[in-house]
């Protein structure tokens, strides 16, 4: 995988110049730069590598007021040329520097002390010296110093074999699976279009793939790569890339945009990182305070919120939630730098937890669960990680893609987590065809609340056989995604802890009953109805000298409903079953004599009155027994019902 190198260190030390004499570019390319002598933008070169590869180098502007510039070029590099004047010293930008590529997590480099033309020998053994002195505990303390003049040649050809040997034996930490570069230069080419410039921190981009700018939903194609200045039809992470793309304005493109697939990145406008300060910072950071923030190559305004604390010391390290005023996108580990907001100077920085944060709000029935898991998630092995978010995600679960990027873990080697940590109940995908996983513990939490749920309503409606799943997920499973709810009431009764009764859902031991005066209740109607026949009596007048309100009788007569005794006819109209059955078969008699039945003939034939038989005859075409034509009826299809 293709290497990085940067250059960091102090305004007029020297940085551009070196490159220049090491690779023959010029990375000074504004006409501004070279008035004033000075690094302004980020300048990019490649150094021409013994076996014929090329290595890219990105030269970062010194002077402090482009300190933002230096952060933008830093992100992604893989070690640092720390370049230090001989005549100078170590200056208030050399300090500045190494702690920002301190804060983003570059693992090594070497010092490249400059200007040895300018200083006798026993001024140049003081000066390493210094430098030395400079550099312990910090990730520099072991590196080379190596004394060079761009000016005599001294200490090129030294320089040039250290940095080949870097090259070969660095194993970058890049995602082979996660195409993502932070755009730092857009122009438009004559006769192509937009064209977007930055460093590949991740994947491989090839001509034809799709791709957006976040966090933006602007789609573009990509119909063209260079690197290097050559033309390529495949561009690896590690890479200075120039990209031709169609269909998207340049004027849609802004510095620090991020550059990936569609569907791979998720904006937010709150993260939560693990923050630290700076020993060098003159004062602390305080709660709610605003600052600039940078990540890749953005810089925007953003607040500071410590859950824990009021304010975090120089030297301390906590969990931070950041709020930024516009959505960001990031992936964990990310690296960031905290500056202050004036004066500005560097104060801290810090790793990225998650990247799509909900605020925390100690009223979120969650609020524990987050912020423990947030505390352990910055020392946290791949399959805790996982675990970690799946905890916080709770009842919402995650999708395959937000765990990828979530924990930080490439594609194949996540599958295998997740199948491990299925293996041990742990994670759960509760919808194979969107791959949205759920922790086990969350779903054993919701499975024994549905069970609550269905006790309670067994007990609060003890003649109802059970509930439907509709009736289940619009009350129980309201907030839950429906393909969880259907995941787990399978799981239920696979497990016999809800049994499955015609069209309702029942724990398993659960029986309808009846108190001893719903019993009694229900003999009284029945007895009545059984007497009167076709022609059945007034529900009012049946429980009046019971003292049973009809609302009351209510429940009861559902349940005989249920279980086939009796018929609602209407409203409080209602039959004996076999009373009805054999009104319909007079009907049926009749019909098959006759090519019509009007309410005259249903009274005639069942000696029936009015208030019996137009109910009835409504009812039957209900039933779809009859159809009504006109004011007459005829059997529909074989005239049953």
């Amino acid at each position: 995988m293709p290497v990085v190198m940067g250059t960091a260190g102090h305004v007029d030390h020297g940085k551009t110049t070196l490159v220049k004499t090491l690779t023959g570019i010029d990375c000074d390319r504004l006409e501004e730069e070279k008035k004033r002598g000075i690094t302004i933008e980020l300048g990019f070169a490649f150094f021409d590598l013994p076996d014929g590869g090329k290595m890219g180098i990105v030269d970062v502007p010194g002077h402090e007021k482009f300190v933002k510039n230096m952060v933008a070029g830093a992100s992604g590099i893989d070690f640092v040329m720390l370049v230090i004047a001989a005549d100078e010293g170590v200056m208030p930008q050399t300090r500045e520097h190494l702690e920002i590529c301190s804060l983003l997590g570059i693992p090594t480099g070497f010092v490249a002390l400059t200007k040895t033309d300018m200083v006798d020998e026993e001024w140049l053994e003081l000066v390493q010296e210094d430098v030395k002195a400079f550099l312990q505990g910090s990730f520099l303390e072991d590196a080379p110093i190596f004394p060079v003049s761009s000016q005599t040649g001294d200490g090129l050809d030294t320089v040039r074999a250290h940095i080949a040997k870097m090259e070969k034996e660095l194993v970058p930490q890049r995602r082979s699976d996660l195409f993502r570069m932070p755009v730092d230069r857009s122009f438009t080419m004559r006769g192509h279009g937009t064209v977007v410039t930055g460093t590949m921190v991740s994947g491989s981009l090839n001509i034809g793939d799709e791709v957006r700018f976040y966090p933006h939903d602007f789609m573009g194609k990509v119909r063209g790569l260079q690197s290097h200045g050559s033309a390529v039809e495949k561009a690896p992470a590690g890479k200075r890339t120039a990209i031709n793309i169609a269909g998207i304005e340049v004027s849609d493109v802004h510095r620090g945009d991020v550059l990936a697939r569609p569907d791979t990145l998720f904006p937010s406008d709150t993260w939560h990182i693990e923050l630290t300060c700076l020993s060098s910072s003159p004062s602390p950071l305080k709660n709610r305070t605003e600052i600039h923030f940078h990540h890749g190559a953005r810089d925007v305004l953003a607040r500071l919120y410590f859950p824990d604390r009021d304010k975090l010391m120089p030297g301390e390290t906590a969990i931070c939630e950041v709020r930024f005023p516009e959505p960001m996108v990031g992936v964990a580990n990310d690296r960031c730098v905290v500056r202050s907001f004036s004066p500005l100077r560097t104060v801290g920085g810090g790793k990225l937890l998650h990247p799509e944060a909900e605020r925390l709000r100690k009223k979120n029935p969650h609020y524990e669960v987050i912020w423990n898991s947030l505390q352990e998630l910055p020392k946290a092995e791949p399959d805790d990680r996982v675990r970690l978010h799946l905890a916080m995600a709770a009842e919402k679960g995650l999708s395959f893609t937000r765990l990828c990027i979530f924990t930080d873990i490439e594609t194949k080697k996540l599958e295998k987590s997740l199948n491990l940590l299925g293996g041990k109940q742990e994670a759960l995908c509760f919808d194979k065809e969107e791959r949205q996983y759920i922790a086990g513990k969350i779903l054993t939490e919701l499975s024994e609340s549905c069970i609550e749920f269905m006790a309670a309503f067994h007990k609060n409606e003890p003649m109802k056989a059970g509930l439907s799943r509709g009736m289940l997920a619009s009350g129980w499973g309201k907030k839950l995604s429906p393909k969880l709810v259907h995941f787990l009431v399978e799981r239920l009764i696979k497990a016999k802890s809800i049994i499955v009764d015609g069209d309702v859902l029942r724990l398993p031991a659960h029986k309808v009953s009846m108190a001893a005066d719903q019993e009694g209740l229900r003999k009284t109607i029945l007895e009545a109805y059984e007497k009167g026949g076709i022609t059945p009596p007034n529900l009012k007048e049946v429980l009046e000298p019971l003292g049973v309100e009809v609302k009351e009788a209510v429940p009861v007569l559902k349940l005989m409903e249920e279980k086939g005794e009796m018929v609602k006819v209407k409203d409080t109209l209602y039959y004996h079953a076999p009373a009805l059955e054999k009104v319909k078969e007079m009907v049926c008699e009749y019909l098959s004599n006759h090519d019509d039945m009007g309410p005259g003939q249903l009274r005639e034939t069942a000696g029936l009155s009015r208030k019996y038989a137009i109910p009835l005859l409504e009812y039957f075409d209900r039933v779809r027994l009859t159809m009504r034509i006109g004011d007459k009826r005829q059997l529909r299809g074989t005239g049953r019902a």
